[in-house]
């Protein structure tokens, strides 16, 4: 399996979208967050590395092959969040945002989610609210964080849970295979 089996093309080919699966990926992921949350936004390394990252998947976009856009999903008991999501100056566009929103939103019902969360500041809440589809949640309070000027809102969107969720049912050859190429023999299973 190679990584075009685990991405999604945007536009002429040049942009994909893809779930981290190496460490290269990962350090793209990471000098994303540090360029647009410490670089640009004076957010501590403390804060923009917090902790879960070890416990998250992680989404990395590429344009040919420049990193130029990353953010990390973390699983809880029946909903996932979508977290530190950024893009590069040059990059930030509906078209990018929505592109990588939707192959994520595969990915999370995929694995049988039917609800998404994620924080932003109003700015940005309302951006994923027209272009995405979030809703507020009704009966929170925004959130506000050491060093950041404007609290945070909390958003929730449905999901269209697929008929191949992963499941307990899901043969395990299936959960053996690599995060998101579930649809992908791999090279280490045994052939009949």
């Amino acid at each position: 399996m190679d990584a075009a089996d685990r991405q999604t093309s945007i536009g002429h080919n040049s942009i994909r979208v893809e779930i981290v699966t190496t460490m290269e990926q990962l350090q793209h992921a990471y000098t994303i967050r540090a360029i647009c949350f410490m670089e640009e936004n004076g957010v501590t390394a403390g804060q923009s590395f917090d902790g879960n990252d070890l416990q998250a998947t992680h989404v990395v976009i590429y344009a040919g092959e420049e990193p130029i856009g990353a953010l990390r999903i973390r699983w809880f008991k029946d909903f996932a969040e979508i977290e530190r999501t950024a893009f590069r100056k040059a990059y930030r566009n509906p078209r990018h945002l929505k592109t990588t929103a939707e192959f994520v939103f595969r990915h999370i019902a995929r694995k049988g989610y039917s609800r998404v969360v994620t924080h932003a500041t109003p700015v940005y809440a309302r951006l994923w609210q027209r272009l995405l589809g979030f809703k507020p949640v009704a009966d929170k309070s925004p959130v506000l964080f050491v060093g950041h000027a404007e609290p945070y809102v909390e958003l929730i969107r449905e999901l269209e849970v697929p008929e191949n969720a992963i499941t307990l049912a899901t043969d395990p050859t299936i959960m053996f295979r690599t995060e998101g190429a579930w649809d992908f023999v791999s090279k280490y299973e045994a052939r009949s």
